[in-house]
């Protein structure tokens, strides 16, 4: 789906083509049907125009009824053609419309949302391969009018090819022979309509696409102003209370008024140019319903060719294939709508493409040569000539460590001074940076689970928050109370399945220390072997610092721990007792671990930072050496 036409026939060759074909070929009928309708009408409107002609004559012996049959004949065709074939068509064409957009909008969820983490890589954009901009607008928005166009389109393009059959050939069944023309025969008055149908919509089109490219620009950059728009209000409202309490609202309604003033700029452009259009379209329409239809039949009218039943009946028909061939100029603003949606689209959708090989985007714009790789989960997690660095091919690197490694049940807190690379590293672990090298091998077969300092809630209940990343289903009601109890959270076991409490969704509901605790719930329930705590008690106080690590420590028995704080020494339990055994200290750009202890047996002090196989050997001797002590 990354090119225009790719977009427009996957749904027909997915695993859903029964029923894409199905309401396709439904529709074509009722265009076929419609169009047929066309030509009725045009025959109706001749009759009733030759019964009001001869309404007096003395040959017509009823000239009332004449009238008045014509008259409904006319109605019950209009009835027929508008309330029955097009409307039916249109409630067709709605639900294929909806079929077709949810399909592509599961797709790109489905793309969007998978283990590769592409939604975090798509946002992370180079100068060779750009970031696309509002992405919720392009998956909402720009899918739903895309395909609404297109399927507009299409049916327009059926009803000229249909018409052209049906009203062509009528056309050449009821022509009659033109004086000057004689050469043709009985086909004059058929040719000259062809003819001025030819000349007259080809030479419009041209102008009418002169404007629609125009159009189709100024609509891109409209979704652009308003997509920017909306994404600084929706970020806005999630740090109000961040704008309030640093007094920027002069500088939030700044920000407002300049995005807003280009969606004004770009609107009056596109209001000239749209009434422009409609000047054109409206004495197009005259022109052609007025002059041009009626304009070929003249002549064989005026020599007798013709009579009045005739010549009407043949200019309505000439109407109708005018009206139906002027479908690409009457619909050329949707079309140039259509084509912005689209580009909108297959931006994502090559975006998407480029980051499904992280490593290799990222090369376009800089160095990636990061290997993950698994090894016996006795061995810990370990890191190997690792150096982090910006984009760029000939970016210095600003953090190194040559080997870390953690093994089994080991607490390691990260220090060094703000911004020195400590929650770069952390992301570099779990695949979030982009940008280095090195080799990173986790222990085969553990869970990971990493915890941010900022808790962004999805509005779902709290049973399944709690269950995150899982599904609600995997844990039973018990497990998650006694997660939520172990948490601290105990108040709130009653509302597991509510997705709100009092009208608030629990992004609002919980306050910073409260999602935090939250977060303790999920590492209880979870139990992974690996945790990385990214600042993850920064909303805490003291005492519930103590209470997150113990909480972890007495039910997380054999979890490794990689932390990051902003405290210069690591929390201890109420009795003394160090959480941590290690530290990883940055400092000038390289990271060293060293025991946190120094106090701690010879064995265990080497065992910690000695990361060679003899180190097996050591932990094997351990407990008899011990002993012997």
């Amino acid at each position: 789906m990354r090119s225009f036409w790719g977009l427009m026939r996957a749904y027909w060759f997915s695993d859903r083509w029964k029923e894409a074909w199905t309401l396709t070929l439904v529709i074509a009928l009722l265009t076929a049907l419609s169009s047929k309708a066309g030509v009725w009408f045009a025959m109706a409107s001749g009759e009733l125009v030759n019964s009001i002609a001869f309404f007096h004559d003395a040959a017509n012996t009823t000239p009332l009824g004449s009238l008045l049959t014509n008259a409904g004949i006319l109605v019950l065709l209009v009835v027929l053609k508008d309330a029955g074939f097009t409307g039916i068509r249109s409630f067709v064409s709605a639900t294929l419309h909806r079929k077709w957009r949810g399909w592509l909008d599961s797709r790109f969820n489905e793309a969007l949302l998978d283990t590769n983490h592409t939604h975090f890589h798509a946002q992370n954009g180079s100068s060779d391969a750009a970031a696309p901009d509002n992405i919720d607008q392009r998956v909402q928005e720009s899918i739903k009018d895309m395909t609404g166009g297109a399927i507009g389109l299409a049916m327009g393009v059926l009803g000229v090819a249909t018409s052209l059959y049906f009203v062509g050939q009528k056309l050449l069944e009821t022509s009659a022979e033109v004086k000057g023309l004689e050469f043709l025969g009985s086909y004059g008055s058929a040719v000259l309509a062809f003819l001025a149908v030819a000349i007259y919509v080809p030479l419009n089109t041209w102008i009418a696409v002169k404007l629609g490219r125009l159009l189709e620009r100024l609509n891109v950059r409209m979704q652009q102003a308003e997509g920017s728009y909306r994404g600084e209000l929706i970020t806005f409202l999630r740090r109000s209370f961040h704008v309030a309490a640093s007094q920027g609202e002069t500088v939030q309604k700044t920000m407002h008024n300049r995005l807003y003033g280009d969606i004004d700029r770009t609107w009056a452009r596109l209001n000239i140019v749209n009434t422009g259009y409609n000047s054109f379209e409206l004495l197009y329409n005259f022109i052609g319903a007025r002059i041009v239809a009626y304009g070929p039949g003249l002549v064989p009218f005026i020599h007798n060719g013709f009579d009045l039943k005739g010549y009407i009946t043949g200019s309505e028909m000439v109407n109708s294939l005018i009206s139906q061939c002027s479908w690409f100029i009457h619909v050329m603003p949707a079309i140039a709508a259509l084509r912005a949606n689209s580009q909108r689209v297959t931006e994502l959708a090559n975006a998407i493409e480029n980051v499904q090989h992280p490593q290799e985007f990222y090369r376009l714009t800089g160095r990636s040569d990061f290997r993950y790789d698994r090894q016996n989960p006795v061995f810990g997690l370990t890191i190997q000539k690792l150096e982090l660095a910006h984009q760029g091919e000939d970016a210095t690197p600003f953090l190194g460590a040559a080997n870390l490694r953690f093994r089994r049940g080991e607490w390691t807190f990260l220090k060094g001074e703000s911004g020195c690379g400590k929650t770069s590293l952390i992301k570099a672990i779990n695949g979030l940076w982009p940008y280095g090298r090195g080799t990173i091998v986790f222990p085969e077969g553990v869970k990971s689970f990493y915890a941010a300092q900022e808790v962004k809630l999805q509005q779902v209940s709290l049973k399944q928050l709690v269950c995150l990343p899982g599904s609600e289903h995997d844990h039973t009601d018990a497990q998650v109370a006694s997660a939520l109890h172990k948490a601290g959270l105990g108040d709130f076991i009653e509302h597991m399945a509510d997705e709100s409490r009092e009208g608030k969704i629990w992004d609002q509901v919980l306050s910073g220390g409260q999602k935090q605790k939250l977060v303790v719930a999920r590492i209880v329930l979870q139990q992974p072997g690996l945790l990385f705590l990214d600042e993850a008690t920064g909303a805490l106080d003291p005492d519930g610092k103590i209470a997150f690590h113990q909480a972890i420590k007495d039910n997380c028995p054999d979890v490794t721990v990689i932390s990051v704080m902003h405290e210069a020494a690591p929390p201890r339990s109420l009795s003394g007792v160090e959480f941590y055994h290690s530290v990883v200290s940055i400092a000038d750009g390289v990271a060293t671990k060293k025991p946190l202890v120094p106090s701690l047996p010879r064995e265990l002090t080497t065992i910690l930072v000695q990361p060679t196989r003899a180190v097996e050997d050591k932990w094997l001797r351990f407990p008899r050496r011990l002993k012997q002590r």
